[in-house]
């Protein structure tokens, strides 16, 4: 049975980066690229981070129950196409989507054994000056991604160790839903570690970063 793992996390997080080293090391593992209405930026080119396509069209997939799931985000359609789901299903691989946590969500709602993961930068401190420092957005939208994330709320600022952390639970859960135990026990208790009940003391400082500067009544 094709495993679904959701990949979730406020925009400037290094997730892409962290996704991309991941799908190097796990075999079997398909990508699921989304579909988006709004504009390429910098160098992105179509089919490889974003299918790019307009709204009428992402509209007229919506009306064709194409989208496993959408969302509108800063009035811009994500979506995800069923036929990802199909394919992997297809090729007996598991599923990685890279989406937010609206469109983890109804993944949820449909999917309940999908496995969601949650990425969160060190602080909103430095959220804040990567937004800034990529240059992508206008000082308006950068606001309103710090306030989605304060809402939204992990990751390690070492790459290397947050890849090997997403690694071990991408195995862990491959053998638990085939019945087989974790033998490599640095995987098991990688894995384990990552586990929002064995979480939540390293995770206050980083929640209380974002909600002493979140603006209240915000859209």
């Amino acid at each position: 049975m094709t495993a679904v793992f959701i990949i979730s996390a406020p925009s400037g997080s290094g997730k892409s980066t962290l996704v991309n080293n991941v799908r190097k090391l796990i075999p079997d593992l398909e990508f699921s690229v989304s579909y988006t209405t709004r504009a390429p930026r910098g160098n992105e080119q179509n089919g490889r981070e974003y299918f790019f396509i307009s709204r009428p069209e992402f509209e007229a997939r919506i009306a064709k129950n194409e989208f496993l799931e959408y969302a509108d985000v800063f009035g811009n359609y994500y979506g995800t196409a069923r036929r990802f789901l199909q394919q992997a299903e297809e090729h007996g691989h598991d599923l990685l989507l890279d989406i937010d946590v609206q469109g983890a969500a109804q993944i949820k709602s449909k999917i309940p054994e999908a496995v969601s993961i949650f990425i969160l930068p060190p602080n909103r401190q430095q959220l804040e000056q990567r937004l800034r420092d990529r240059g992508l957005d206008t000082e308006e939208v950068i606001q309103r991604r710090l306030l989605n994330a304060s809402r939204e709320i992990e990751v390690n600022d070492r790459l290397d160790e947050s890849t090997e952390n997403l690694k071990s639970i991408l195995i862990a859960e491959r053998l638990k839903r085939s019945g087989q135990r974790v033998a490599d026990d640095s995987v098991r208790r990688r894995a384990e570690s990552c586990r929002l009940d064995n979480v939540r003391e390293r995770l206050k400082p980083i929640l209380a970063s974002f909600a002493s500067t979140a603006v209240p009544g915000g859209n």
